[in-house]
């Protein structure tokens, strides 16, 4: 998209260069979300590492507890971040320290062979960098205010939302046919070697340097917020004192405001369905309808194509009618799609009930992250995106262990689609009783 473009789209935002600089950052975090976690690395890991695992358990259901446990380590590390990134004025630093860590995770995937013996240190680093990633979106999200308005935050959401998504399809189309289109002992327009898993393992060297390539114009161009006394203490509190404030903040959020509490917990329970979708939808396409390996990157390609068409059509919804709406219309369409997949079958189906189901992740995702800007307090963005995190990976072990809990007690990986409706109805039904955001005016032509 061009920086004209851009604008038109955001509306009068701090600037076009600071807007375009923060929705790189979620153009080059494709590279993780898309192409790691989602369509080639975690296939890889159960496809070709680990499809000969000793001891009657499937890969696919150490892949979900693999992830479920680093939804505990979010879980366990996220409560105080987003509170002290805000106190200490290092939000703009800490982005760069995760989105590091994530990068350097990317670039030791290189190492893991396909020889089920390296499946452990897969697992490992995928959960690692699933950790340092989601503790990253933190103040990343915190500085979706910081370059909108409040009229135009729903579209800036969208917009970023967008950015991803169409990130990921030049990635995966990149990847595809460069490391992986074709037969035999060599792949993609490069001719690389499939021995060992080296085509793959090549495409985790070439993600990492794209999400670190993309993640520094935000690093430059938006500057980092003066401290504030927003959150008496939590500056200066140590370890267990972070929890201290945590807990103080929360009664006091209990107290003022209660529809906020009841969105964070409700948004933390529908965010972990929709990451499910996502994160296992490649390994269904493979191992249950049939998507050749090579030909899943195709499918996910046209997956974050209709979910950023989605986001950017639902963020003008948001401004105008609210994000409740499109979040609750959107979870009622994906359990529709979700239901429908459980009892076809072949590819032709997944294609058609996988995208229907896909356009309505970008919708969903852009309008929870735009729902809580529009409740935090000026200041406290942080904090309360680090709670938005927490509650989230609190419970982020629902949709991987459902899954493979289903997989497991069914013996069969379809039964874990079961296990991600779940998640949605609970999500859905927690969100209902919520009163509505309404959206924000236009601003005066002073603003």
């Amino acid at each position: 998209m061009t920086e004209t473009h851009a604008s038109a789209v955001v509306g009068q935002a701090t600037g076009r260069g600071q807007v375009l600089a923060w929705s790189l950052w979620d153009w080059g975090s494709s590279a993780f979300n898309a192409v790691i976690l989602t369509f080639v690395f975690s296939v890889y890991l159960t496809e070709k590492v680990g499809d000969d695992v000793p001891g009657g358990i499937s890969a696919s259901a150490w892949l979900g507890w693999a992830l479920g446990i680093a939804g505990l380590l979010v879980a366990l590390t996220a409560p105080v971040s987003g509170q002290r990134f805000d106190a200490s004025a290092k939000r703009k630093r800490s982005l760069g320290v995760l989105t590091g860590l994530t990068v350097l995770a990317m670039l030791l995937m290189f190492f893991v062979r396909d020889d089920y013996r390296y499946l452990w240190v897969g697992l490992v680093l995928l959960a690692f960098a699933s950790t340092t990633f989601e503790l990253a979106n933190v103040p990343y999200n915190a500085m979706l205010r910081q370059v909108s308005t409040p009229a135009t935050v729903g579209r800036v959401s969208g917009f970023g939302w967008a950015m991803g998504y169409f990130g990921g399809i030049i990635l995966l189309l990149v990847c595809y046919f460069g490391f992986i289109v074709g037969d035999g002992d060599h792949r993609g327009l490069l001719s690389v070697s499939t021995e060992g898993g080296l085509n793959i393992r090549l495409v985790a060297l070439f993600t990492a340097v794209w999400f670190a390539m993309f993640a520094v114009p935000v690093l430059l161009a938006v500057p980092e917020l003066p401290r504030t006394d927003a959150d008496p203490g939590a500056a200066s509190a140590g370890l267990f004192g972070s929890y201290r404030v945590l807990w103080r903040d929360l009664r006091e959020l209990w107290g003022t405001d209660r529809r906020t509490v009841g969105f964070v917990v409700a948004s933390a329970v529908f965010r972990d369905g929709l990451a499910g979708v996502f994160t296992f939808g490649a390994v269904l396409a493979v191992r249950v309808y049939g998507i050749a390996d090579s030909d899943v990157l195709l499918f996910g390609v046209a997956a974050n194509v209709v979910a950023a068409l989605g986001a950017i059509v639902a963020g003008r919804f948001d401004d105008s009618g609210g994000p409740k709406r499109v979040i609750v219309f959107s979870l009622v369409a994906m359990l529709v799609c979700g239901v429908a997949l459980l009892f076809v079958s072949g590819p032709v189906m997944f294609w058609v009930f996988g995208l229907m189901l896909t356009v309505f992740v970008g919708p969903a995702q852009s309008a929870a992250r735009s729902f809580l800007t529009r409740l935090a307090p000026p200041g406290r963005e942080g904090q309360l995106f680090g709670l938005y995190t927490t509650t989230g990976r609190a419970v982020s072990f629902l949709s991987p262990a459902l899954f493979g809990f289903f997989v497991w007690v069914f013996d069969a990986d379809r039964a874990g689609i079961v296990g991600i409706l779940v998640v949605l109805a609970a999500g859905l039904a927690a969100l209902l009783p919520i009163r509505a955001e309404n959206p924000s005016p236009e601003p005066n032509p002073s603003h």
